[in-house]
Formats: C-alpha cells, structure tokens, sequence
C-alpha cells in the first residue's frame, strides 16, 4: 500500500514529526486552560488535533464555524454534537431549561439525530441555552473538549457572535476550548488585538513547516526504492509544505512501484500532478483579477511584490491580502505561493 497520505485526516503511521506540538496540546488540555492554533491551510492543523485527542478518553465535541450558516445553525450543531455523545435521556433531563424547544427527528438514512429550531427564533436565547447544556454535561472526572474549527468565522456568521461567544465560554467549567484557524491576520486580531473580547483566551500555538531533516528521514523511510537524493529533490520542490509533500512523495511511490520509473522520477511526478489539474489551476487563474494575477506571477518569478515598483505600494499590499485570505498565498516568513503545483504552472503558462 502506498505509504504516503494526504487530503484527509493524517493518522497512525502516516503522521509525521510534530513531537514538540503534541506534548504541548497534550499538556494543556491536562489542565483548564485552552488552545489557540494557528497555521496556514493544510499544514495538518486537524491530523494534529486528531492524533491528540485519539489518545484521550474524554467527550468531544468537534464543529467547522465555515459550515454554520447562522448562529441558530451554530446552536443546533452544537446540541447535535451533544446527542452524538450521550443518551437521550440524560439530555433531555439536562434540556429542561431550553426557552425554546428544538425540533428533533431521526436521520432515516443514518441513524443520527438531527437538531432545528422554529424559524424567526431568538439567535442569542438558542445560543444561550445551546452553550448552558454543554455546561451542564460535563463533568469534573471526564471533562469535555471542545474544538471549534475555521474559527475566525465566527466575525462573519453574526455581528456581536465573538462577544457573546466569549461571555458565555467564561461561565462554563470543567471543559477545554481548541480553537483552530487558518486565516492568520483574522485569527491575530481576534486573540491578540487588546479590544476583541477574545484578547489571550488561551495558549496560542503556531503550527510551522515539519522540519526538513525530520520530513526526509520520514521520506527515506517509507520509499526504500527512492535514494536520499529523491527526498531531497521533493522537499525543495514543496518547501516542506505538509500537505504537498505527502501528495508528491504519494505520486513519486507509484511511479517507482507500477511504472517501473528511475530517472528524472520526482520532475516526471510534479509534470503528472500539473497535468492533471491543469483545468483546475486554468479556472482558478481565470477568475482572479489582474492585479492578482499580476501577484502571483511576481511570487513565481521569486520576487517581493512590495518591493516591485511598477504599482503602488498600496495596491500591493491589497493584492497580498486578499489572495492571503483567498489561501493562494501564505507568509512563512516571506509571501510565497501557497500550492507548488500552482506555482510552477505559472512558470509553464504564464512567465
């Protein structure tokens, strides 16, 4: 089976490095305090998380912020959550001090009980009540854990939400908050801008690259065909990026294992992965804008687009934000574009 793995939950033998960051998390959820967990996109924020928890034997509760719609969707997907954990019974006793009543039914197809509220109901009071039962279900002996992903849309759900959010967390006891996010500049302001109601919430952790020597010694191991040489030239294509390592080290294996390639095999495997989402990455650069585009192709040609004095300063400054949030780019510590393959389409199409 190919030993590499990517575009899902990152587990068990395929996790790679992040010694120092497990012990860290492991550590804090041992105490009441909570975890604040930054990195760019797909630097393996979850997998982390998942390998932490897996070794815990405590209730959790695990919500995406970008799939909720509303609040009064947030507050359902949070008593959801609950029913996933314990009985009915032991929360319909803890629910009793609901001010407006949850519509409940069985997914026919799953098995699972789904949550709804009346429409035109009171977001906050959903909210309230929603929170007050996780409250309730926790316990000093078994703690619950709670991880809120994307959680720098909370901003963007509801104007107010943070300050809600923040004023309830503070009431509840005997649980931990892991709160993930990828967009940095957002998830900044929330937890260290002194006016955001969510100033040092807890211990913020900023997840980086996987070390090289660590990632190679991880690659050699796994493609005992591959010389140490095919590592090397695989992380420097992907600077080490989590996510596009395991993908380009994934296409490298099959190549070595069902084609039977041994020369120029990492530059043959980078030329398949472009080719294959050739369409994609055509799309993608058809509807940026072109002083986006203008961007990127400076980040491709290894330039600073701040330093470029054929726009304003100002306009590229916007330029970087809004392709930051868009994730094409990431700052580590210097603006580089974010997927490899990407980059080095633009080299191919564009420059």
């Amino acid at each position: 089976m190919n030993p590499f793995k990517f575009g899902t939950i990152v587990d068990g033998d395929f996790f790679t490095d992040r010694v120092a960051e497990t012990a860290l998390l492991s550590q804090k959820l041992d105490s009441e305090n909570h975890i604040v967990l930054i990195s760019p996109r797909r630097f393996g924020k979850s997998s982390l998380v998942y390998k932490v928890l897996s070794g815990i034997d405590r209730p959790q509760i695990q919500i995406d912020l970008q799939y909720s719609l509303s609040v009064e969707d947030f507050a359902a997907q949070l008593v959801k959550s609950v029913f996933k954990i314990f009985p009915l019974e032991k929360v319909r006793h803890a629910m009793t001090h609901f001010r407006i009543a949850p519509i409940l039914s069985t997914n026919a197809v799953t098995g699972a009980m789904e949550v709804s509220f009346q429409p035109l109901a009171n977001s906050g009071v959903l909210l309230e009540d929603a929170m007050a039962l996780v409250g309730k279900v926790t316990q000093p002996s078994r703690r619950m854990i709670v991880v809120l992903d994307e959680f720098q849309e909370v901003v963007k759900i509801k104007k107010g939400l943070d300050r809600q959010l923040r004023s309830l967390m503070q009431k509840q006891e005997n649980l931990n908050y892991i709160l993930m996010g990828s967009q940095e500049s957002m998830m900044e302001a929330i937890f260290e801008k002194k006016t955001s109601p969510f100033y040092h919430f807890g211990q913020m952790i900023r997840l980086p690259k996987i070390p090289y020597d660590d990632f190679h010694a991880y690659i050699v191991d796994r493609m005992p065909k591959a010389s140490s040489g095919v590592a090397s030239e695989i992380l420097h294509f992907t600077s080490c990026h989590p996510y596009y390592t395991q993908q380009l080290a994934s296409q490298v294996w099959d190549m070595f294992t069902y084609q039977g390639c041994k020369e120029d095999v990492v530059s043959r495997a980078v030329e398949a992965l472009i080719t294959m989402h050739d369409l994609d990455y055509e799309r993608l650069w058809q509807n940026l804008n072109r002083t986006d585009r203008f961007t990127l192709r400076q980040l491709a040609e290894m330039k600073q687009p701040m330093q470029n004095r054929s726009q304003a300063a100002s306009t590229s400054y916007s330029s970087l934000q809004r392709l930051i949030k868009a994730g094409f780019i990431i700052r580590t510590p210097h603006y580089e574009i974010e997927d490899p393959f990407f980059h080095r389409w633009i080299l191919k199409n564009i420059v």
